[in-house]
């Protein structure tokens, strides 16, 4: 078996002859990351671990007396790959951080490799049962998990038309699934929290057709609904004591002669009416249906989040998410949980107006903005759903997840899925 390559910390500089102000030096078969503490540490840490993960370095083991669980966590994150994972092996930390790092770690990871999957492997139904089995392995019968799979025309007959319709045109079968969470077994307790999850598996943008380039990434398409579950897994994990339902509205966008198709009118069962525009809109089309779905079960504060939009990649690239809600206070406690756990997430306007700009001459409203100039993508998408939130102004927010995937590598994260938001989701939750 192969020996670890060790790794330690030190705050003072490298030897010159490692270039000038080097992150990493080397001595046979250890590394020494030189933190410069005036600077974001984190950030180092992340980096030294990508260049080392570059060197095709099998296993590492973290020693010293500098390392904390901040750090570890910042190694992990950047001393992982699609293809190995990441083999790290904690320091002497007491056993309490252990456990939450390989907690944490296990649930993470959970996440970059569902999302790093091929959409020949994570089908809609795949994606759901792969969600229950994380629930119930973080769980570990100390709290017991209900859930439901609602199927292909089940879907239709049940109300739920906008996975329905968005997933009919392919062989795998749409798919939501609602899971409940709840520690007190009180099967009257309220809803604290309701999470919505985007799980569009693959999509190829319909008869809105993607080009090639744009339609390789697009199996990360089901992030959001990869990153609530992760969130749910690891506020359990943490000891969450509120009743909590995850919907999470799966499938495919494909082409075929059963595919849904530009200028189809949907009814959903809130009474709202949409004009598809866009098949390449779709996500929002699914999303309806679990908000609707979160209301009828009375959640006091609901949560979505979805890959939604090339716009909010456009604002903020694959560094941040973005947030956009109309309730300053959910959405300032939002941007303050991201803040204590080193995520980086950034607001974008959401008003009142903006409801205004996805009118329809065929239906009550479309599935993209009107047109004309000044469209805000992200926004217009977000005033979409707010139009299936009784009262958007209260306990309502989305995540429109531009930093979940990261489509080439650079000096902090690998190709692929990051993880990155849930733990600002996992702790909204257990605030």
């Amino acid at each position: 078996m192969n020996q670890p390559f060790l790794v330690n910390l030190s705050d003072q500089k490298a030897n010159p002859v490692w270039g000038e102000n080097a992150l990493l030096s080397f001595d046979q078969q250890q590394a020494t990351i030189h933190l410069n503490y005036r600077d974001d540490v984190l950030s180092q840490v992340q980096s030294a671990a990508r260049k080392l993960d570059n060197m095709s370095l099998p296993k590492m083991k973290l020693v010293g007396e500098q390392w904390n669980s901040d750090l570890c966590w910042a190694f992990c994150q950047g001393f992982y790959n699609a293809k190995t994972g990441a083999d790290v092996e904690f320091p002497e930390l007491d056993e309490e951080a252990i456990d939450s790092l390989k907690t944490k770690k296990l649930i993470n990871e959970w996440v970059r490799e569902t999302i790093n999957l091929g959409p020949a492997v994570v089908t809609p139904e795949v994606l759901c049962e792969k969600a229950c089995l994380l629930l119930e392995q973080v769980c570990a019968d100390k709290v017991p998990l209900k859930y439901k799979l609602i199927f292909g025309e089940q879907l239709n007959v049940d109300g739920y038309v906008g996975i329905y319709e968005v997933g009919k045109g392919s062989v795998n079968m749409p798919c939501m699934l609602q899971l409940d969470y709840n520690p007190s077994g009180d099967e009257d307790a309220p809803v604290d929290f309701a999470l919505v999850g985007k799980g569009i598996t693959f999509d190829s943008g319909g008869y809105s057709l993607k080009p090639s380039p744009s339609m390789a990434a697009m199996k990360s398409d089901m992030g959001g609904a990869a990153t609530v579950t992760g969130a749910l897994a690891l506020a359990a994990a943490n000891g969450l004591q509120k009743r909590v339902k995850l919907y999470l509205c799966c499938a495919e966008n494909m082409i075929s002669g059963k595919a849904f198709k530009l200028g189809d009118v949907i009814h959903y069962k809130n009474g709202v009416s949409v004009e598809v525009l866009n098949t390449d809109a779709e996500g929002r089309l699914v999303l309806a249906d679990g908000l609707i779905a979160a209301q009828e079960d009375g959640a006091k504060q609901i949560i979505d989040a979805a890959t939604l939009t090339g716009a909010a990649k456009a604002a903020v690239g694959r560094d941040y998410n973005c947030i956009l809600s109309m309730d300053d206070e959910f959405t300032d406690s939002a941007l303050e949980a991201a803040k204590e756990v080193n995520e980086k997430l950034w607001r974008l306007p959401l008003e009142s107006f903006h409801l205004q700009q996805i009118g329809s001459a065929f239906a009550d409203i479309a599935n993209i903005h009107s047109g004309g100039e000044s469209m805000a993508g992200a926004s217009t998408a977000a005033a979409f759903l707010a139009k299936f939130v009784k009262t958007p102004e209260h306990n309502w927010i989305h995540f429109d997840l531009s930093g979940s995937y990261q489509l080439a590598a650079n000096g902090k994260w690998a190709v692929g899925g990051k993880g990155h938001g849930i733990e600002t989701i996992s702790s909204l939750l257990l605030k």
